[in-house]
């Protein structure tokens, strides 16, 4: 392992990753997209992980005239030694070290009240006039806006101080370099979505909305302003009349392979570290995201494997983006899932595709207002990737044909959604199922199970396993039996085992067949019940104790079943 680079798992500071020799992904021609293009204000929203926190970090490095702390000068030119943007010529080698800045990440805005997450911003602002504190000493500034920089860096400003506070900074420094100020603020809507979940959208919008404006709309001393995010926010709720806004979204053309790993990229980390007989696994869990035109990997997942094969040749491929947030969306999907929804679920994780109207300019608060909201969010935060878009000429309406994009995204919606219907299953009462299975009441346990799984999801790709989990699932909670699972018995496996604490009561062996037309449903019943008898399933049962075993055969189609006992 010695003669490789480390990768960089989780490192999105810029100046550590090449000063400690990390292996680079050079995206640095995103500074010359940046310089060509002219934007005042650009907004990149893109979903988590998907490298907006190094390439903020990346842009201060780069156009930053970075000061030590008493204010000397800093030269950071040999961390982009080698890069692409080295090679592309004095227009803009000539903006390198140049402009003062100011970053911001609202990442860390993730408290349970207003007064906290407020306190976290305050915190992270005052950061930015200490790291710029000599300026404060300078004789460029009048005695009250010392006082106030000072007031503001140790955390001592009123609420209307800090909802200026972007803007007066930038004036000072415009001051002290004689150059207007760069404003990098990283995650700018984490706090946005934390409000809404937390229940103070609105305090958390309106101080927001003036910390923007004032800094990003009317000042006088803004050079350009580069924000990330993962959604979209209408420019009614934040950015309120700001007509310098450029968004560069996940549909947008420009700056399409700048966040995200390319193919030739990806193939080149599977050379650079002898994993090239890998690369159809990187491509098939970790592929399928289109941002505009350009097909990308999602660069979380792709470094945590590499980094992964490094120690064990032989690992197998993992969900890393499943464990990055809470997957809160999903599940309120799935809490909001009518039969139509479950539906269009089961198809996509089959591997199919659903047709949705697109809007871009939704607020947090309108997430759940609608069904069509839901469904945007979980696109443009990297649930779907896009097959297709188009708009209808007669209504003008916007729509995007979504799917899918690899096998971690599938991992995300089968294992969360087969765990949160399972919880929902089990807050149903049951007893009439239990009552059905006990009496050998056909017919009610049939109507039973049907109903139960009217209120599911299954995976037509994996039905044998699904409809174990299922059965399993829904007896579980059984007040005095113990339900085993693919237990050795006679001749070979039974599905389950329903077995009472006491031997004077009976007890049950289940196998299950899956049909594949309703019309076997019948046969398939009787198939299942044959096969516990001549593998002798119920031998173990009966050399336990129990001297009364019944046998149920269940036949499945889609949701449909026939019970025979």
């Amino acid at each position: 392992m010695s003669e490789y680079k480390p990768l960089p798992v989780g490192v999105d500071n810029f100046e550590k990753l090449i000063t400690d020799g990390y292996y680079f992904v050079d995206k640095t021609l995103l500074i010359k997209e940046l310089l060509d293009k002219k934007g005042e204000v650009n907004l990149f929203t893109r979903p988590r992980r998907f490298g907006k926190t190094l390439n903020i970090s990346m842009l201060q490095y780069f156009f930053e005239d970075a000061r030590e702390n008493d204010g000397r000068k800093r030269d950071n030119r040999s961390l982009f030694e080698g890069l692409r943007i080295m090679e592309e010529g004095e227009k803009y080698l000539s903006k390198f070290g140049k402009y003062p800045v100011i970053s911001l990440s609202l990442k860390s805005a993730k408290q349970p009240n207003f007064e906290e997450a407020y306190m976290a911003l305050r915190t992270e602002i005052a950061g930015e006039f200490k790291r710029h504190s000599f300026i404060a000493e300078h004789e460029c500034l009048f005695p009250d806006e010392k006082e106030l920089f000072l007031k503001l860096m140790l955390q001592k400003g009123e609420k209307a101080e800090y909802n200026q506070s972007l803007k007066f900074l930038s004036s000072c420094m415009k001051k002290y370099y004689g150059k207007k100020a760069m404003i990098l603020i990283d995650e700018y809507d984490v706090p946005l979505e934390n409000s809404f979940f937390r229940g103070f959208y609105e305090e958390m919008a309106d101080f927001l909305r003036s910390l923007f404006e004032s800094a990003l709309k009317t000042n006088s001393s803004l050079e350009f302003a580069v924000l990330t995010g993962c959604l979209r926010i209408s420019k009614e709720s934040i950015f309120t009349g700001m007509n310098n806004l450029k968004i560069i979204s996940i549909l947008s053309d420009k700056y399409d392979e700048h966040f995200g790993f390319t193919e030739a990229e990806v193939r080149k980390i599977c050379e650079d570290y002898g994993m090239n007989s890998k690369i159809p696994i990187f491509e098939e869990w970790y592929d399928g995201y289109l941002f505009g035109n350009k097909n990308v990997y999602n660069p979380w997942s792709v470094i945590q494997f590499a980094d992964d094969l490094q120690e064990n040749e032989e690992r197998f491929p993992y969900s890393y983006w499943a464990n990055t947030s809470s997957n809160s969306i999903v599940r309120s999907l799935i809490e909001r899932a009518d039969d139509e929804i479950k539906s269009e679920i089961e198809a996509l994780i089959e591997g199919k595709s659903v047709v949705k109207p697109i809007h871009e300019d939704i607020t947090y608060d309108e997430v759940y207002k609608s069904m069509d909201n839901l469904w945007n969010f979980m696109f443009f935060t990297g649930y779907f990737r896009k097959v297709r878009e188009w708009m209808d000429e007669r209504t003008k309406q916007h729509f995007v044909e979504l799917a899918i994009p690899n096998q971690e995204i599938k991992y995300i919606f089968r294992m969360k959604i087969l765990t949160w219907f399972d919880e929902k299953l089990k807050e149903k009462d049951r007893s009439e199922l239990f009552t059905a299975l006990v009496n050998q009441d056909v017919e009610k346990l049939e109507d039973e199970i049907v109903d139960l799984l009217m209120e599911t999801i299954s995976f037509n790709d994996a039905y044998e396993s699904f409809y174990h989990g299922f059965l399993a699932s829904i007896l579980s909670g059984m007040k005095g039996y113990i339900i085993k699972s693919n237990r050795e018995g006679g001749k070979g496996r039974s599905d389950l085992f329903v077995k009472p604490v006491t031997r004077r009561k009976a007890a049950f062996v289940i196998e299950f067949k899956v049909a594949k037309r309703f019309e076997e449903l019948e046969a398939k019943a009787g198939e299942a019940l044959r096969q516990i008898e001549e593998k002798r399933y119920a031998d173990e049962l009966h050399g336990d104790g129990y001297q009364e075993v019944i046998r149920y055969g269940i036949a499945f189609f889609g949701k449909d079943c026939v019970v025979r006992a």
